[in-house]
This record gives C-alpha cells, structure tokens and sequence, in this order.
C-alpha cells in the first residue's frame, strides 16, 4: 500500500461508517449531476467517474445520481469550466494542465520532475494538505465560481511522436510539438528544441495524422485510449510530469447541497483520486507491455538525468517570470 494512504485509509473508513447510519432526513431534495470527462476508456478519470457515481448514490440513500458525459461529450475543458460557473454542468474530473488559462497558479504542476514520484506528490497534495488549500484559494481569486473536492495524481506524462525513437533531448531538436495551453508547459518544450503548437486533445489524432503536430505529450491511458499510437508510433518514457488531476464542482450546485451531502462529497472524490493513481499505475505496466506487443509501439527509456540538466536553467525562470513562487512553497 502506498504510505500516504495510511490516513486517508482511516478517514474514509470512520467516514463510510457514519454515512451508513445517517438518516436520508439530512438530505436534500432528489438531485442529478452531470460529470465531465475529456478522455475514452480505458482511462483513470473514467474509473474515478464511475466509482463517485456508485458511491455518491448509495452513500445519499438514492438523493443523488451523477450521470457521466466521458470522451468530452460536454466540451473542452474550458467550455465545461464556463459552463459550471453558469451551473449548466455540475462535475468535472481533468487535468490540472487543461485548466491553467483560468487558474494560472495551476502551470506549477507542468514543471518538469516537480515530484520525486507518487507516494511524494500525494503526501503534498492529498486530502488536508496545504497545497489543497492554497489550490481553492486560487479557485476563488480567480472566480471560477467552482469548488475544489480533491486533488490526485494520474500517471505520469511521456513524450510521443510519429518520425523516430527518442533517446535524448537533442533527437526531439526541431520536433513540431502538440502542447496544452499551459505556458509552462510550452516554454519547457520551447527550451528543448521543439516548436509548440497548442492543439486541443479531442484535434490531435487528425492533428498527428496530417503533419500539424510530429510529437505530443500525454499521460499512458490517454494515448491508449485516443489510439493515439496508429498514427505516433513511438513513445518515449520520459515521465517529465507526474499528472495532476482535479476533481470539482459547480458553486451553483455545491450550495444545493446539505452540510452532510458536502462532506460526503469530498470523502467520496478524495477516495476517488486515491484509486485514480492506482489505476494509472496499474494501467501504465499493463500498457506498456500491450502497446509494445500488440500494437507495434517502439518503447525507448531515455536517460531521465540528461532531461533533467537541460531543463534546470529554465525552471526557476519560469517560476519567477509565472508568478508561481507561492505555489511551489505549498510543497515545501
């Protein structure tokens, strides 16, 4: 078991217990609850959708349904942001990446080799932390009209393209690289020879296929589930960035809930994000293994270290040109 989950472990099962006995007399009137989702299955984020659904209904006595729109059925991340500020759409589970041009504070979790892998990250992030904290504090200074429920890792984030195998930084020198809108994010591939284009997720597979973009950056599941290898064959095992996810809710929706309905919630979405990092770990051994043997994918695993020494020039600059100082100081 991971280490951070000890605590967590203890809370949710104190919390599981009491929300047995509660009586449906503290819950609101019967309520249906649209959650988005921007990837296909096999993917974390899907798994984490389900599990909040089947546990927000029983765990509410039937009050509360969520009904899950995956595959970006609702929109793109920013569309769906825009519209839960409006309470048209009630929950959504994503990318911290995908949400940095409205909570910039957001760039911090782009920065290449931030963590020094999971059990690390969760014990900054997880349930109580002051990175959690900090993160709803940034929800609201930037009036997202949102509620942050959870914060989570999910797997981490490797280099595909469709010309070659890549070894080192300087075989992706020239590379027209399908980035996030995220200028941290740009600016790191800027600095190692690329030419970033902001593609959105649901464009890059026609995007790769007819030469806009030669090589993006993705979590595993994602480029699994997207088929993304049929047309970038070649997937490099960079793991720069360990995937920050966010788990939130519409404000609108949020203050429809009863103080009991809100906590439940959250435990309910911190479970989730526990069980979306296992997932990403289970699914990347898998699919490895599976891209290599069934699909024809060539899997290289460059030297981390040589990635790493061309990067350290541009990160601190990065944090200080982003404003991103505060934010780094919540993992400290």
């Amino acid at each position: 078991m991971l280490n951070w989950t000890s605590g967590v472990v203890a809370l949710i099962a104190s919390t599981v217990l009491s929300s047995v006995v509660l009586s449906n007399s503290v819950f609101a009137a019967d309520l249906t609850m649209r959650l988005h989702t921007l990837v296909k299955s096999p993917h974390p984020y899907n798994d984490m959708a389900d599990f909040m659904a089947r546990e927000v209904e029983e765990r509410s006595g039937g009050a509360i349904k969520i009904k899950i729109f995956d595959a970006g059925q609702l929109g793109k991340d920013d569309t769906v942001l825009g519209e839960m500020a409006l309470g048209t759409i009630d929950l959504m589970i994503s990318t911290t990446s995908n949400a940095a041009k409205k909570v910039p504070e957001f760039q911090i979790f782009s920065m290449p080799y931030l963590f020094t892998g999971f059990d690390d990250m969760m014990s900054k992030i997880g349930p109580g932390s002051q990175a959690e904290q900090y993160f709803q504090n940034a929800y609201d200074k930037n009036r997202l009209s949102v509620t942050l429920l959870a914060l989570g890792g999910s797997g981490t984030r490797n280099l595909s393209n469709s010309k070659k195998p890549v070894h080192a930084p300087g075989d992706i020198s020239g590379f027209k690289m399908r980035t996030p809108p995220s200028p941290m994010i740009v600016q790191t591939w800027d600095a190692l020879g690329t030419l970033p284009s902001t593609v959105a997720w649901t464009e890059l597979y026609a995007a790769v296929q007819t030469g806009v973009v030669d090589a993006f950056e993705s979590s595993i599941p994602g480029y699994r589930g997207a088929k993304l290898y049929e047309v970038a064959p070649y997937l490099s095992l960079t793991g720069h960035t360990i995937q920050a996810n966010h788990v939130s809710i519409s404000d609108r929706t949020w203050t429809k809930l009863t103080a009991d309905q809100q906590a439940m919630l959250v435990t309910v979405a911190q479970e989730a994000s526990v069980l979306g990092l296992k997932m990403a770990q289970k699914y990347e051994a898998e699919l490895v293994d599976s891209l290599q043997k069934n699909h024809g994918v060539t899997v290289t695993r460059p030297n981390k270290d040589a990635f790493r020494d061309a990067l350290k020039p541009v990160q601190a600059r990065l944090v200080s040109e982003l404003g991103l100082e505060d934010a780094l100081a919540t993992f400290n």
